[in-house]
């Protein structure tokens, strides 16, 4: 059987046994895990069978440790002993079982269990537990009965993702706060929310939601894959969140974390039931060599059981709208894609491929889809895959987007590496618009890694320590004016030239300065950079706000003229020596001249007849610019004989700067 994935391809001709293989390899997987089952979505329950449950008349916990020889029921209801009377019950398939009157235990509870198993034993939070806590003092986690008399009444529904272009706000809740502090979800519902309506974006994807036991790992070693983290706030107040977003048209997402898992033991899955391989990989696959964490094995149909249940439980319990699933690539890889630099089609089919691991990423956007066919998935992979993101149907994994990792890291490349002059806009445009043409993309111009401590983000990285001296309106600086130019052409011509969505870090869109430095031994526990310091923004007097409105203007052409859905950026021309780039894509058509000195009269390009307007100028002074270009102005496409049948438009393009048009239709077309 041929794919579309390789009709589309002819590249993949040679491997299409491999494809194959790969998908029917998914289907017989899904097929053992569903007997007994209707379907892979109510196979995905495990959350609603272990863990802690309130019934009418008593509790009921359940907990999968095939190797235990004894589990203790121990908390605050107990004087944290051992006691026989919560001594739970060895069922089959290594389940453990108790169940408890209903006075016994109360919502609120802390609790954990003690774990025996040949030669020892240990304290572990149960691995379907929803809710953990952490001593704000000594750092001890904890689980917690999470049973509220009340469930949350949800007002509000899902978006349907599939009937827009994600425009994604990447947000991390606990360092949304001007505050030297962890925030939380409530100030973030009431004090960012507004922000990003008002920014335009119509997606928000959520950071370090499932709980992790140190803050500075930004959420990326987790521990209980069930439990938001408790540092910012309730259930409820994360739910009231995403019930708000939804009523303001916002679709909300979360970073997904099932590429790894923290090592702690007390906390994590570490040993849970006193071997190494309950849940991951035995011998040299078991620690991940760059992540200082945990691999999971996906062959086992254990590990895949937790990890589709947690799929639907955040679908369902929280009313997600989709995923981005973090370190796809990771998973992808029996080197974790930490050894080849994927430049042959031979490095995604030569055998060195996690196979288990495919086939877990094949059936978890399976069972999105069953829980909820509106929401979205998004793959964080940089190896380009073929089919990650092409329809499980057409021979592909079946992610909706892959994010296009390759662009920032090309940005940053050239900006570090290249003065102004040499930037080459025929290289760049080709790397800006390189993509596979069956597959969905997300484009954005900075990741939140590259404003960690030991980087730096676009603005900081262009401006550096100009910035805090010279960022007020009244300021005359040349590499602020650079910076301030440059910001805004990178951004436009990335999301220009984006497959189907766009992404921004929270406070990039503004030019943040700074880095973003997590309380560590090294700062001496200092919040001071885990913050985002949104006056420069709304300050009057500060560029900053020049920043904002630019990006505001931009997302809204976007979203109003639909663009990225439009097919890629057709190219009217690259000049190489001018540095001057210019395409067409939709009704839109868009200049850009990278020049860092010379400006352009009368420069001209062919078009489409007919009057054209300006519909955004990176140049205007209400972004900060120069303001040397009229954008009231109509320019008319005249004929050209060396264009025929298109027209030629004479434009004046400043240097450093980016004009969009728009053409006028008439009644007559």
């Amino acid at each position: 059987m041929k794919f579309n994935i390789v009709r589309n391809d002819p590249w993949l001709e040679p491997y299409s046994r491999v494809i194959s293989f790969r998908h029917e390899r998914a289907l017989r997987k899904e097929k053992e895990l569903i007997a007994g089952y209707a379907n892979l979505k109510e196979f995905a329950s495990g959350h609603l069978f272990f863990g802690m449950h309130r019934q009418p008349d008593s509790w009921i916990f359940r907990e999968w440790a095939p190797n235990a020889e004894k589990i203790f029921l121990i908390g605050e209801f107990t004087g944290w002993r051992e006691k026989e009377e919560f001594l739970l019950t060895k069922r089959e398939y290594g389940i453990w079982e108790i169940r408890l009157p209903s006075n016994i235990l109360n919502h609120g509870d802390l609790y954990r269990l003690s774990v025996h198993w040949p030669g020892g034993r240990g304290d572990r939070i149960p691995a379907w537990a929803n809710r953990v806590v952490q001593d704000s003092e000594t750092l001890i986690m904890n689980a917690q009965i999470w049973a509220p008399d009340e469930p949350y009444a949800w007002r509000y529904g899902r978006i349907e993702t599939k009937k827009r272009c994600p425009l994604v706000y990447e947000a991390h809740v606990g360092m949304a706060s001007e505050e030297g502090r962890v925030a939380t979800y409530s100030e973030f519902r009431q004090n960012v929310l507004p922000r990003i309506e008002e920014g335009g974006y119509n997606t928000i994807q959520l950071m370090a939601v499932q709980e992790h036991p140190y803050y500075g790992s930004f959420g990326y070693h987790v521990s209980s894959f069930f439990a938001p983290s408790s540092r910012f706030g309730t259930p409820e107040e994360l739910k009231e969140l995403v019930d708000e977003a939804h009523r303001r048209n916002i679709a909300v997402i979360m970073d997904l974390v099932h590429s790894h898992s923290v090592k702690n033991e007390v906390e994590g899955l570490g040993r849970f039931d006193g071997t190494p391989y309950q849940y991951f990989h035995m011998g040299f696959r078991r620690e991940h060599i760059a992540w200082d964490s945990l691999c999971f094995n996906y062959a086992k149909n254990e590990v895949i059981h937790f990890l589709l249940s947690n799929v639907r439980y955040w679908l369902e319990e929280f009313k997600f709208d989709g995923f981005r699933f973090d370190g796809v690539t990771s998973m992808l890889y029996l080197d974790h894609g930490l050894s080849r630099d994927f430049t042959s089609y031979d490095m995604y089919f030569d055998g060195y491929q996690d196979e288990d691991a495919i086939t877990y990423l094949a059936l978890a956007n399976r069972v999105v889809k069953q829980v909820d066919p509106g929401a979205m998935t998004v793959a964080e992979e940089m190896s380009g895959m073929p089919g990650l993101a092409a329809p499980f149907e057409d021979g592909g994994v079946g992610f909706d987007y892959r994010l296009a990792m390759g662009v920032p890291d090309y940005w940053i490349k050239i900006i570090k590496e290249r003065s102004d002059e040499t930037w080459d806009v025929s290289e760049l445009f080709y790397e800006l618009t390189r993509k596979r043409n069956d597959e969905k993309t997300i484009s954005y111009a900075e990741s939140h890694d590259q404003a960690l401590v030991g980087d730096k983000a676009i603005s900081f990285r262009l401006m550096d320590k100009e910035m805090y001296f010279h960022m007020n309106s009244e300021s005359d600086n040349p590499i602020i004016d650079r910076g301030i130019a440059l910001h805004k052409m990178i951004r436009l011509v990335t999301i220009a030239t984006a497959g189907d969505g766009y992404l921004n870090f929270m406070g990039n869109e503004f030019g943040h300065p700074e880095w973003i430095d997590f309380p560590r031994q090294g700062n001496s526990w200092s919040y001071h950079y885990a913050r985002r310091q949104w006056h420069l923004a709304d300050h009057p007097d500060l560029r900053y706000r020049f920043l904002r409105a630019f990006d505001r203007a931009m997302i809204d052409l976007a979203a109003n003229e639909r663009f990225l859905r439009e097919p890629l950026p057709y190219l009217i021309a690259a000049n190489r020596g001018d540095q001057v780039l210019t395409f067409r894509r939709g009704t839109l058509v868009f200049a850009f001249n990278f020049n860092p000195l010379r400006s352009f009269s009368d420069y001209g390009f062919a078009v489409e007849p007919g009057d054209y307007h300006i519909v955004l100028n990176t140049d205007s002074g209400k972004f900060g610019g120069w303001e040397l270009v009229n954008s009231a102005i109509t320019y008319h496409a005249f004929p050209e004989m060396y264009t025929a049948p298109l027209h030629m438009l004479k434009i004046y393009l400043p240097a450093r700067s980016a004009l969009v048009f728009k053409r006028q239709v008439t009644g007559n077309g």
